[in-house]
């Protein structure tokens, strides 16, 4: 570093002394040079002015020049010209750290924006991480609720079914005592009383009247009470089969409602099970009742076929529709016999479908497995 600084001092020492020695203005070119060749070693301005400073002290002692006709002037013309080169670096440096300036400022504004972007990004993610942690235990609680309610359900639905095979057991008791007891005491009466009309005197005209109404009466108790018995639990259906006690009931509703009843039946329903049986006439019983009480209908098609190895009873009517999922929410007899007809059916491994359109009526759809039993060869 002190080598370059004493070579340059030489070499602005004899190019000054050139300067001065021409006695001409000179174009600043060789001082300009000096300049750039100190901010190539690392000179300032201050190592400049000493360096200009050195070299007129060593002129002045050579009595090279007259410093008073003007030399003064023109060595001062020199060092400006000398140090054009480091104030532009100097004014470039600073222009450059004004930039550097702007760009850390901006930087800092831009990493501030970016803290804050951050802070709120952590924000967001700490509060959807506590949504995600509510949502999961919302969902444990909403599965462990499900569990339940279809836990509940199922106790529900066997609870249902053991309360429609209990009716059924009690329907088939009270049905055997009405047969066995009540009928059979009204039928003793009757005889009995037959007996003592048939023994009276013709003096005893009026006591036979009496006889024969009261006879009347005891036979109308004995076919009320049949009635009851065989909407119990017809007797037909365990002695003769499902299709007469389908009969035997349209029948005796057609009868008492003025409702014209067709049936269409195939034979081989007739080899389903005791249990499949009950239930295709308790839902035939209940379907063709509700049309009796609520549909005000003229006309009800009752078919009976085998579709697909499945059973299927069909009940359609002429008269008024209802809206289905009403009637299932509600809270009336209706509900109950419709749900109580679905349980019967699903007791069974079957399927209940229920359509009702204005101006069209209600179709009662029951479908329960079917397998033909093989015939042996």
């Amino acid at each position: 570093m002190k080598n370059a600084r004493a070579g340059l001092s030489a070499r602005y020492l004899t190019a000054l002394r050139t300067h001065l020695g021409k006695k001409l203005p000179g174009n600043g070119d060789r001082a300009q040079g000096l300049g750039r060749a100190a901010l190539a070693a690392r000179l300032v301005t201050r190592d400049m002015a000493v360096m200009h400073e050195q070299a007129l002290v060593a002129l002045a002692a050579d009595d090279f020049v007259d410093m008073r006709n003007g030399s003064i002037k023109r060595a001062g013309y020199f060092f400006t010209q000398a140090l054009i080169p480091l104030e532009a670096a100097q004014r470039a440096t600073q222009e450059a750290n004004r930039h550097l300036q702007q760009r850390n400022e901006t930087l800092r504004v831009h990493t501030a924006a970016l803290a804050s972007g951050n802070l709120r990004l952590e924000r967001e993610i700490a509060r959807r991480k506590a949504g995600e942690r509510v949502i999961r235990k919302s969902k444990t609680q909403y599965k462990e609720l499900f569990l339940a309610s279809q836990i509940m359900q199922r106790k529900l639905r066997q609870l249902t079914r053991q309360i429609i095979s209990a009716q059924e057991e009690e329907r088939k008791k009270i049905s055997r005592d009405l047969h066995d007891e009540v009928v059979q005491t009204l039928i003793s009466i009757n005889v009995e009383l037959s007996a003592l009309g048939k023994g009276t005197s013709a003096g005893l005209h009026s006591l036979k009247a009496k006889i024969a109404r009261t006879q009347r009466l005891v036979e109308n108790s004995v076919n009320a009470v049949h009635q009851f018995a065989r909407e119990l639990r017809p007797a037909v259906l365990d002695d003769l089969g499902l299709i007469p006690a389908l009969h035997a009931f349209s029948k005796s509703l057609a009868a008492r409602k003025k409702i014209d009843i067709q049936m269409t039946a195939f034979g081989a329903v007739e080899a389903l099970g005791d249990a499949k049986r009950v239930v295709l006439f308790r839902v035939a019983q209940e379907a063709l009742t509700n049309v009796a009480r609520h549909a005000q209908a003229t006309q009800v098609k009752m078919s009976i076929a085998e579709i697909s190895g499945r059973i299927r009873m069909e009940i359609s009517d002429n008269g008024r529709s209802f809206h289905v999922g009403k009637a299932l929410h509600a809270k009336n007899p209706k509900r109950l016999g419709l749900i109580g007809m679905k349980e019967r059916i699903e007791m069974v491994g079957g399927s209940l479908a229920i359509e009702s359109t204005p101006g069209k009526g209600t179709t009662v759809r029951a479908e329960i497995p079917f397998t033909r039993k093989k015939t042996k060869k």
